[in-house]
Order: structure tokens, then sequence, then C-alpha cells
């Protein structure tokens, strides 16, 4: 008579796996910090990405957008596509950690935040999350392009500016935003027209033997409103 399953791993009870690989997730995760609904007037909404894997992304766009400066010309508003942390193997957009920074993000800058969720491990082992990093660059590219004719009302190509993309990632996300770079390289047309100006990797995780400086710092447990407010100054 075989023994009952077991925990073999233990995420503070918000991941388990247990000995027979079955995977268990909490849904309901407490949080320090509550949903902010609105920051700025910034609208978000949901679009799916990828349909095979059944990935999603969040929209955010400033809902009165500041697109005549004081010389008067317009201009388009630039992007960034944030990628959430979590270990590969947590996280998602509507976590506040993520949900809440990406509204700052799009107030502040004035721009337009597209923010993918991506397959967790251990179910789905890497590459996979950069896959699907990749994944929703290439869905950023078909909006540009207005494939079939068909693009999201919120991208349209006359407000947003896809030559003026910045990449940018959290902890794994950092990790799997340096992988974007890696694969597109400098000056990479695959993408065209959009263009990446730039990644910019907040304490990323690489993992290894040696631990390097980002790792051991800082020493908030979460990404949240006032690291923000610490290490960047937001455009008004």
């Amino acid at each position: 008579m075989g023994s009952f399953p077991h925990i073999v791993e233990d995420c503070l009870g918000v991941l388990q796996v247990l000995s027979d690989g079955t995977v268990f997730r909490s849904k309901t995760i407490q949080f320090n910090m509550p949903v902010i609904h609105h920051q700025n007037s910034v609208d978000f909404k949901d679009a799916m990405f990828d349909k095979t894997h059944n990935l999603h992304l969040r929209i955010y766009k400033p809902a009165s957008a500041s697109n005549f400066p004081p010389n008067g010309r317009p201009h388009k508003l630039p992007i960034v596509v944030f990628i959430h942390g979590g270990g590969f193997c947590l996280g998602s957009r509507t976590w506040p950690t993520c949900h809440n920074s990406c509204l700052r993000f799009a107030s502040g800058l004035n721009a337009v935040v597209i923010a993918p969720d991506y397959r967790l491990a251990p179910e789905h082992r890497l590459p996979a999350a950069m896959d699907d990093a990749a994944s929703a660059m290439r869905w950023l590219q078909s909006q540009a392009l207005r494939e079939n004719g068909v693009s999201d009302a919120w991208l349209n190509s006359g407000e947003v500016d896809f030559d003026q993309v910045l990449v940018l990632g959290d902890s794994s996300g950092g990790n799997i935003a340096h992988h974007l770079a890696v694969r597109l390289g400098a000056g990479s047309t695959e993408l065209a027209p959009v263009r990446v100006r730039g990644y910019v990797l907040l304490a990323p995780f690489f993992g290894g033997v040696v631990r390097t400086r980002s790792e051991s710092g800082p020493s908030e447990a979460l990404l949240n409103l006032d690291i923000l407010d610490r290490y960047f100054v937001m455009v008004p």
C-alpha cells in the first residue's frame, strides 16, 4: 500500500509541491498593500496575447494623456513593457505589486504600459517564461503592423509611439528582460516597426551559487510604490 503524497517544497504556503509532482498555488494570498483601482485617471484593461497558452496581458493608458506639450506640437505616448517578478514560480499582472506599479508608471511617465503574464515553473520549466515574453513582444509588433486589419484601439499608431519602447523587469522579470535583450540584440529589426530603446532590470534575479549584489537587497520583500518613489523620478 503506497503512502499519501507529501509536501516536498513549500514557499511560505503560497506555493507547494507534493511528492507526486502535484503543484498547489494559494488563491487567497494576503498582501500587505491594497490594490489601487485608479491612479490619476489611468484606465486599464486585459487582453489575450497567446491563445495557445491562454496568456493575457494588462494594458494601462492615461485617460487624459497630455499629448500637447508646451511647444504646442502633439507627441505620441511611449510604451513601457513591465515584466513582473516572483522567482519564475509566482506572480501575476493582477497582483498589487505589479498592478499598482504599472498604474504609477502610466501616470508618472505619461506612457502606455503593457504587463504580460507568463507560464510559471515548476509546471512550465524555463525557458518557457522567456518564450512567453518574446511572444508578448511579437503581439506588440502585430499591433503596430495592424496584421489582418485588427489591432487594439488603445494601441492606435496615431497615439502611441512604437519606436519608443522600454522593457522593464522586476526580480525574475529582470532576468527575463535580460534574455529578451540577448535574443533581440542591439539594433535588431526583428520586431520592426517596434523599436526597443532600452532595458531596465530592477533587482534582477539570476540565481546560481554566488549571489549578485542585487540579490542581497533591497531589504524590502516586494516591489512597492515607496521603492519606485525612491529610485525613479517621474515626469509630471
